[in-house]
């Protein structure tokens, strides 16, 4: 039987490591089961989901071209979310949406170009002198100014 993506195989723990379990197959080969890929809890220490020498079903995800075996143990026993799709749609409906922010009131197009221009030169003013209050106190230096 050989090993192909998508097929579950039978195989043995034969090693452990902080980021997932390696995992002996037939014809002497050898896949990972990454961390995340063994239960859909959380599990901080993998020592303490699995054991060398154990006997897990796996499922193969991918086979790279350099021959790295890419295993799941929890996609193995059937623990999937149900009905989890990762699309657009299913991504955007869990992000709440935020409320446009409160824009200033916006000048009428009937207004004539004099009253636009002074509307901005006098909105332009109050953001340069609140600016400058602002970062006035803030400026570094030795004690005042050089003179």
């Amino acid at each position: 039987m050989s090993i192909e993506v998508g097929k579950t195989v039978t195989g043995t723990i034969s090693g452990l490591a902080n980021f997932g379990a390696f995992i002996d197959l037939e014809d002497n080969k050898t896949g990972l089961v990454h961390i995340s890929e063994v239960s859909n809890k959380f599990i901080e220490n993998i020592n303490e989901a699995l054991t060398v020498g154990e006997k897990v079903a796996v499922k193969v995800l991918s086979i790279s071209e350099d021959g790295k075996i890419a295993l799941s143990i929890k996609k193995a026993e059937g623990n999937e979310p149900k009905n989890h799709k990762n699309t657009k749609e299913t991504y955007k409906k869990e992000i709440p949406v935020r409320s446009p922010r409160p824009t200033r009131e916006q000048p009428k197009a009937t207004k004539d170009f004099d009253a636009l221009m002074s509307s901005f030169l006098k909105d332009s003013e109050d953001r340069l002198i609140s600016l400058r209050r602002n970062t006035e106190g803030k400026r570094g230096g030795r004690g005042g100014r050089r003179g």
